[in-house]
């Protein structure tokens, strides 16, 4: 991906810009210097955004024509609007209102980019995981700097190309983006709701960052997905710290306890990609123990206890424990037959075809040849029996892919 600077908004002046128009019949706002008050001067950008410069081309234009350009709203061309400057030094601050009884608001950008809105790779981003760096590591000679994971795969820089002569650690750095981390995003609900107020008018920030929780889950999903578990599995972790200490605040709400149940089969997913299954299997159970605490009217929750249970029994079945891992499959398979009793999903459909074939596969391992057809035969007759619409294309797909496994199980039956 390519970088992007964090300030992207903040790009160089150009030097035509600070050329004076040639009209002289125009004059400058000067600051009021004949009333007794005292001259006020507004704020210039040091970038060149300020509401009072203008482009190069508006020169030209004034001096061709003798007008100022103004954005074209009546033709088909989209009207042009000036940019913001990153810093506020546009002239126009917002402030928070402070004479009406509402709370003020406010609307903050991370300097940084690590806002809701927009995707960017700030100064503290790895460029290989696009996650926050972790494990700081400074490539020699070329200083180019990398989570120690992601660049561990390299023998050439993936920035510049320079050969890596060493990789060296950097602490100072990696402190930084901890306590970036630290200082980030903060958690907008209330620890008390008789918590006392000690202004009337409270300042409410409307999308300064993603809460903590979200935010440290972005991170983490995306070093995840670059293979850079480590990573992933210590924000994931600070997140479940976060969420422990909400509940032992506020309780066992159901909020809190299904997000503690996702972040945790988060958490099982990292141990699993790094082989330790017991570890995996601890994460999983703790995760089932905290969903099956909320209720199960709600898909997602759902599904997520019913995949946890799932990859429990995998884990199980690769350990040869074939009881056990029936076990979980038949719980996973429960949870989503009570799903589909109430008015479901057509994903829903699929997933309890799913565990049948699970279920029916360790039935055929344990030598219950009958009971194993028996649920392959339910699995087809339940995907047979649904009907999706055109646009769901990836569920089709799917559903067939389900089918097929299914029915190649009973062929094996037969011959």
């Amino acid at each position: 991906m390519i970088p992007v600077c964090p300030f992207a908004g903040a790009s160089r002046p150009d030097d035509a810009t600070l050329n004076k128009p040639h009209d002289e019949n125009k004059q400058q706002a000067q600051p009021k210097k004949e009333s007794g008050e005292a001259a006020t001067v507004s704020p210039k950008c040091p970038f060149g955004y300020d509401s009072t410069l203008k482009k190069p081309c508006d020169d030209q234009n004034k001096q061709q024509d003798g007008q100022e350009s103004k954005p074209k709203q009546d033709s088909g061309e989209s009207a042009t609007v000036s940019p913001k400057c990153p810093f506020g030094y546009d002239g126009q601050e917002s402030k928070p209102k402070q004479d009406s009884g509402e709370s003020a608001t406010m609307s903050p950008k991370c300097p940084f980019g690590y806002d809701s809105q927009a995707f960017k790779l700030g100064p503290f981003s790895c460029m290989i995981c696009q996650a926050l760096l972790y494990d700081s590591s400074r490539c020699v000679p070329c200083s180019h700097v990398f989570c120690k994971a992601c660049l561990s795969r390299f023998k050439d820089c993936p920035l510049c190309g320079a050969d890596i002569e060493k990789i060296e650690a950097d602490m100072n750095l990696q402190n930084v983006v901890d306590r970036f981390i630290e200082g980030h995003a903060r958690i907008k609900r209330s620890n008390n709701e008789q918590e006392d107020i000690v202004e009337k008018k409270t300042v409410i920030y409307e999308d300064a960052s993603l809460e903590r929780g979200a935010f440290l889950v972005q991170q983490a999903m995306r070093a995840f997905r670059a293979n850079n578990i480590d990573s992933a599995k210590s924000r994931f972790t600070m997140c479940a710290d976060d969420i422990r200490e909400q509940l032992q605040r506020m309780g066992n709400t159901s909020e809190l306890c299904s997000q503690l149940g996702a972040v945790l089969g988060m958490l099982g997913d990292c141990s699993r990609a790094t082989g330790d299954a017991v570890s995996a299997v601890a994460y999983f159970e703790e995760s089932v123990n905290f969903l099956l605490k909320v209720p199960k009217d709600d898909v997602e929750i759902t599904h997520t206890l019913s995949v946890s249970l799932n990859k429990i029994g995998d884990l199980k079945y690769y350990a040869g424990d074939l009881q056990a891992a029936r076990s979980h499959y038949f719980r996973a398979l429960d949870v989503r037959r009570n799903a589909i009793k109430q008015p479901s999903v057509p994903s829903q459909i699929v997933d309890v075809a799913i565990s049948l074939a699970k279920v029916a596969d360790i039935d055929r391992n344990l030598g219950d040849e009958d009971t194993a057809v028996e649920g392959f035969q339910k699995g087809i007759k339940l995907l047979q029996s649904l009907e999706l619409k055109p646009e769901e294309v990836s569920l089709e797909q799917r559903r067939l892919s389900v089918l097929e496994f299914l029915n190649s199980q009973l062929e094996k039956k037969e011959t």
